[in-house]
């Protein structure tokens, strides 16, 4: 395998980030072909940022970017975790059609996907941070160059990728090549990403970076500086909200280093998290919501969500719902892409109006399906089940009841019984693409890979010896025992 006699090489990061040479103000992006740059937290609540008034965290970057372009007050995650959600970014559809019920699970390749799309369409494509679709669970490792499921196989160019979560000094593949890097994550990913751009304005040509941030995901590892603003909170919430704080500042430098090439003004920048915020962390992280991640509450799925694109987006604050899904459809429309860049059925919808203004009432809910939970926002109205199979339902006024504290279904038959009959054909066509009616096939094709620990996987065996000594992977593999010498035979 090349990957095992690959190098690895230290790379350091600076906490200031990577400055950009100025190129010539010929190179951009045209105004219908914008650069786009996804950003994505993991495990940030609804409520963790300053523009909500977080008691203790400060995001100016964050901030500035909201007060900047146009700001989400009812975003939603995918799925109420982390695979789910990315997969549905990458596809418009809902996670469980694609393969991705829960975390750790491969998108499957039979997907059409938003990098895909682009790269037919001329842009150059990059992946940089966590990926968590290629079937493999535990803390992030680096993706082997022959994984079948690396984001190479979805559309992406370049990519600098680890499997799931990732912290200080992370060890991370650069399209199969592992490279040990030295700093805080956010930093690292995002001077990365950087240089991506950098070269692709340098050669006129429109780009899409993602970048998948590992934090505030645990095990939470943030540096003394960042810690210090929340020395008065336990040990556990001082680590989770420095690595807020790295992240913001890391922001700030992606803002910067775009407009230092000059290619701020056309470049869509969407930022949100991937699904809802953590119990067990003070102060509060959804901003109040009720419930948190792995649940279908609002604070399991709603998300902070901005879009800023000086050249076409102008600030405002907006209550319309949107999730993740809606990514895909409306950068396709955005780019004039056809329709069948996009496989049926499509969960997302095009959200290109908004951008120019309010445009009413959302026309297609949202749905949500989460082991036996399942969800259905319709505008004001939000349908709730904690189990789907067993048809208990309950009904809720976000408008009025944003913390969905009183069950209406009896206020409110004629709602309820109309969401429930929406809710239940839209769960039998999901129904129906699990088992792959959606592909041209009819069925799924064989050899997806069934998700697993990677501490269980043969391939990253030879590498074991070495990451025992990093405290990431601390506990997560254990010494080989030691040989006992053999016993003398007994003299007769």
């Amino acid at each position: 395998m090349t990957n095992r006699r690959s190098f690895l090489k230290t790379v350091g990061v600076a906490a200031g980030g990577l400055l950009l040479a100025r190129t010539a103000r010929g190179a951009r992006a045209k105004p219908d072909r914008p650069n786009i740059v996804l950003i994505m937290t993991d495990d940030q609540g609804w409520g963790q940022t300053g523009y909500y008034n977080h008691p203790v965290l400060k995001t100016p970057n964050i901030d500035k970017m909201a007060a900047g372009g146009l700001r989400f007050d009812r975003f939603y995650a995918g799925a109420p975790v982390c695979s789910p959600t990315r997969a549905s970014v990458l596809t418009g559809r809902a996670c469980e059609r694609t393969g991705v019920p829960s975390h750790g699970h491969p998108l499957r390749l039979q997907e059409k996907t938003l990098p895909g799309a682009l790269k037919a369409a001329g842009y150059a494509t990059g992946h940089f941070g966590k990926w968590h679709l290629n079937g493999l669970r535990g803390p992030g490792v680096p993706v082997l160059g022959d994984d079948t499921h690396n984001p190479g196989a979805f559309g992406f160019d370049e990519w600098l990728t680890v499997t799931n979560f990732f912290d200080m000094n992370p060890i991370m593949s650069r399209k199969g090549v592992f490279e040990e890097f030295k700093g805080d994550s956010s930093a690292i990913i995002v001077a990365e990403a950087l240089k991506f751009i950098s070269a692709s304005v340098k050669k006129d040509k429109p780009f899409l970076a993602v970048i998948w941030d590992g934090s505030p995901h645990s095990p939470w590892v943030a540096s003394d500086a960042d810690r210090k603003p929340f020395s008065k909170l336990d040990q556990r919430s001082q680590h989770h909200y420095g690595e807020l704080l790295a992240f913001d500042r890391s922001v700030g430098v992606l803002r910067k280093g775009l407009r230092d090439i000059e290619a701020a003004g056309n470049t869509l920048v969407w930022y949100c998290s991937d699904n809802g915020g953590l119990g067990g962390i003070t102060p509060d992280t959804v901003g109040g919501l009720r419930g948190k991640k792995g649940s279908v509450w609002e604070g399991g799925l709603r998300v902070p969500g901005v879009i800023e694109w000086p050249a076409r987006v102008k600030p405002r604050i907006t209550g319309y719902p949107a999730s993740t899904m809606d990514i895909f459809p409306t950068i396709a429309d955005i780019l004039g892409l056809d329709d069948s860049v996009l496989l049926d059925p499509v969960d997302g919808i095009s959200l290109t109006g908004l951008l120019k203004g309010e445009i009413g009432a959302r026309k297609k809910p949202i749905g949500f399906r989460f082991n036996k939970q399942a969800a259905l926002v319709d505008n004001d109205y939000k349908l709730v089940s904690l189990n789907r199979l067993r048809g208990d339902f309950a009904l809720y006024n976000l408008k009025t009841d944003p913390k969905e504290s009183k069950d209406i279904s009896k206020d409110k038959p004629e709602v309820f019984n109309r969401m429930k009959a929406a809710f239940g054909k839209w769960s039998a066509s999901v129904d129906a693409s699990i088992a792959g009616k959606d592909y041209p096939e009819g069925k799924v094709r064989a050899g997806e890979p069934e998700s697993h620990f990677w501490t269980a996987d043969e391939r990253y065996k030879p590498y074991f010896e070495e990451w025992r000594k990093r405290p990431e992977y601390a506990g997560r593999l254990k010494p080989r025992p030691k040989k006992r010498p053999k016993k003398k035979p007994k003299k007769k």
